[in-house]
């Protein structure tokens, strides 16, 4: 209340036309302390370079909000429509297809963006370029999930939306509902694919897919985890020694479930399965990518070690970028290290 009087008392006494210096730093100093107690300006959380979070709530996103519309794209000849999946909760996606077109219809790709589970979305640039290139080298009708984003829906929204998206495509194209689907999408080759946060989705997708089954008898052919969000308590790398890193890490990690789930549950570090849990990865082979300046790379690489000793029947491979950072290839889409990663997973794919 007094500094609601003080101020204008202030202004009254001097007059604001010969208001001195000292009044304008008082008058600072009252802002300033207004400020403070604004829970519009407290930070909650700041996980800067993605997003901070308020303590009135409000969540101010620092990267990954612009959005482009469906088009057909002069570069590639891959034309991309939108699909509202779920009006009740806003999940969409992005469905692409190629302009060259047989008799024999095409793989399906369903794909899951990155952004640590907190920015992005179907619909910004990088990925419509990515999935524009992907689905015309690839051949593929591709399928660009748009999840629910933390902290305003923690985990596990972005797994639920997933999974009613993957149940969506498989619906829709056996009932003839979306065109694209059922007229050109083969769903005995069914892959499913995500970058960083999405690689965690595809992983975590595949394991409920061979633990609940798939509607209609349909299975995943393969699964490509490109440069996945795993990390956790396990001893891999200098990173899981590092005190201060595991508590940014838990923090963070919080943040995007609301400490629903420790670090160290098998959503993060997949590491904690016993080896009879990875019987249940719905795929008949996984790809796995791994940037080497990725500092997540020491659990990708272990994830690839688990999955083989595992007892899993399937195949696995490891694909390793040397020189390069987390999900590079978003950003150098045209680069020789990132077309040398894209003609990989086209082939992995496309193999028989």
């Amino acid at each position: 209340m007094a500094a609601r009087i003080l101020l204008p008392l202030m202004l009254f006494l001097l007059g604001s036309h010969c208001l001195t210096g000292a009044a304008t730093a008082a008058g600072r100093q009252l802002l300033q302390a207004r400020r403070a107690g604004d829970p519009n300006s407290q930070v909650k959380f700041d996980f800067s370079p993605f997003l901070i979070e308020y303590k009135s709530g409000r969540v101010k996103r620092l990267m990954g909000t612009d959005v482009v519309a469906a088009s057909s794209d002069a570069l590639t000849g891959v034309t991309s429509r939108d699909v509202a999946l779920d009006p009740s909760t806003g999940v969409a996606a992005r469905l692409y297809l190629p302009s060259f077109r047989t008799t024999a219809k095409l793989p399906v790709l369903v794909y899951f963006h990155g952004g640590a589970f907190v920015v992005e979305s179907a619909f910004t640039p990088i990925y419509h370029a990515y999935l524009n290139t992907l689905a015309a080298r690839a051949g593929v009708v591709a399928v660009s999930v748009n999840y629910r984003l933390a902290p305003e829906h923690p985990l596990p929204a972005a797994y639920d939306d997933s999974w009613a998206a993957l149940k969506w495509v498989l619906s829709s194209a056996a009932a003839g509902s979306d065109p694209w689907l059922s007229q050109y999408g083969d769903l005995s080759r069914l892959f499913l694919a995500g970058d960083s946060a999405g690689g965690n989705i595809a992983h975590n997708l595949a394991l409920r897919a061979g633990e609940e089954g798939l509607d209609g008898g349909a299975r995943i052919k393969g699964v490509a985890l490109l440069d996945p969000y795993f990390q956790g308590r396990s001893p891999v790398g200098a990173d899981a020694t590092d005190p201060a890193y595991l508590q940014s890490a838990a923090r963070t990690w919080s943040f995007i479930c609301a400490g629903k789930y420790p670090i160290n549950h098998p959503y993060a570090d997949p590491l904690v399965l016993p080896p009879a849990s990875w019987q249940h990865l719905a795929a008949s082979r996984v790809l796995v990518t791994v940037s080497e300046h990725d500092r997540l790379s020491p659990w990708q690489r272990a994830y690839y070690a688990a999955l083989q000793a595992s007892g899993w029947p399937g195949e696995a491979e490891l694909y390793e970028t040397p020189g390069e950072g987390h999900v590079y290839f978003l950003t150098k889409l045209g680069s020789p290290q990132a077309l040398a990663e894209m003609a990989k997973l086209v082939a992995f794919i496309n193999r028989d």
